[in-house]
């Protein structure tokens, strides 16, 4: 549970620095209107890229399986913010009670566990395409429901709770640093020398496990700004 309220309190902290503190209500502190459902199947749709799904074109490419994973943690964002959202609209509790009723889902005792596993190609877009599903219906969203597809999604992606969990936190971090050089004003230099800034995070993070978030946060943007001066 530690980690699942860590990412949650990360979320909302990320949340509040970025739209304001009354993001749940909808609105960010700019007057835009936030949709955290339209987040979840545009990102989720992206997620399908990473496979060599059409039928037309390119039918033997290998499936990217480090985008895969990215795009699965991208979609956690969204869905963290959504529920905390859902949460606090519908009275349900705070961040911790979201955390306890996370924790006690089956589906977090799957991926509570070691993993490293990839299920077909198939198989994951059928749960993408049923995750696109639930953030497109016009019922009452069951969030509890979300989340369990969303880690059943995981584990299929070869994410367990540990390495679903360092991935945010990098990819956090590196949100952070979007936000303060101009990505929402569109200055932001997104590829890196040809790579782009998500998979140069996950490389400076797996050539160093035991590095700390703020000296993460300090690493890629000596980076960037060597980019941004060259």
């Amino acid at each position: 549970m530690d980690k699942i309220l860590l990412m949650l309190q990360l979320q909302a902290q990320l949340n509040d620095a970025t739209n304001g503190e009354e993001w749940t209500k909808g609105v960010t502190k700019n007057g835009k209107t936030i949709n955290w459902k339209r987040c979840i199947y545009m990102e989720c749709a992206e997620m399908i890229d990473s496979f060599s799904w059409k039928h037309w074109k390119s039918i033997n490419k290998e499936p990217d399986w480090e985008n895969l994973q990215i795009e699965v943690v991208d979609v956690w964002h969204f869905i963290m913010s959504l529920a905390i959202e859902n949460y606090a609209n519908n009275f349900k509790g705070g961040i911790e009670d979201l955390a306890i009723n996370i924790s006690q889902l089956e589906s977090f005792s799957k991926i509570n566990v070691s993993s490293s596993a990839f299920d077909t190609q198939d198989n994951i877009i059928s749960k993408v395409e049923n995750i696109i599903r639930l953030s497109l219906s016009a019922e009452i969203l069951d969030i509890e429901v979300l989340v369990s597809e969303f880690f059943d999604l995981a584990l299929m992606s070869g994410l367990d709770l540990e390495t679903l969990y360092r991935l945010y936190v990098g990819k956090n971090i590196l949100n952070q640093l979007r936000q303060d050089n101009g990505y929402k004003e569109g200055s932001y230099i997104k590829v890196w020398n040809g790579e782009e800034d998500n998979v140069v995070m996950k490389r400076v993070w797996e050539e160093d496990a035991d590095i700390k978030p703020d000296a993460l946060y300090k690493e890629l943007t000596k980076l960037y700004l060597a980019l941004t001066k060259s």
